[in-house]
């Protein structure tokens, strides 16, 4: 499904992409990822809409058969890109877990600006991408994800959010399907 319409209080979400994160490998170049996550940011803030920028700094408690340690961080891994060119009025986020809200504070945040609706970009689709999808989702957010600003390290992965899991949680649009669509709502 495309996206159809952003509401008129609609919020950016970018997820992890930050240092540590961006230099593994991925299934489509990071560079476009960071690209039209960059572009979504600079229109966002052109239309006076709210940017949130998300990094990771740790993993959440408990066992899995799979976890990733993140253990003594090097300097700047958590540091954002700067091709997000983070602005002031930018609210970032540091997170422990996979989703964006989980213990942060970001729907209070949001509902404190009247957001109703959220765009999301980053890394990774089946991880963090997907888990602030869900989240959003189950606190009543309008989702949208742009699909040309997200990437993952696994393609069967990254396949299956798009595929079976996206459209459940709400529509997926270019970051030129929702540029265009922020320059409607906003005129």
């Amino acid at each position: 499904m495309t996206t159809t319409t952003l509401d008129p209080s609609t919020a950016l979400i970018v997820i992890d992409l930050q240092q540590g994160i961006v230099s593994y490998p991925t299934v489509h170049p990071i560079g476009e990822v960071v690209k039209n996550a960059g572009a979504l940011a600079a229109a966002f803030r052109g239309h006076g809409l709210p940017v949130v920028l998300v990094n990771v700094a740790g993993g959440a408690p408990g066992r899995a058969e799979q976890t990733r340690n993140f253990g003594q961080l090097p300097p700047g891994w958590a540091d954002l890109v700067p091709e997000l060119d983070r602005q002031p009025g930018d609210h970032l986020v540091t997170k422990r877990t996979w989703g964006a809200f989980t213990g942060t504070g970001l729907d209070a945040h949001l509902k404190g600006l009247g957001v109703t609706q959220v765009v999301i970009a980053g890394v990774s689709t089946s991880i963090g991408v997907e888990s602030t999808a869900r989240q959003a989702h189950e606190l009543g957010y309008n989702v949208t994800l742009a699909l040309d600003a997200i990437t993952d390290m696994h393609p069967d992965a990254h396949a299956n959010s798009v595929a079976r899991i996206f459209p459940r949680l709400g529509e997926t649009g270019t970051t030129r399907e929702i540029a265009e669509l922020l320059g409607k709502t906003r005129a």
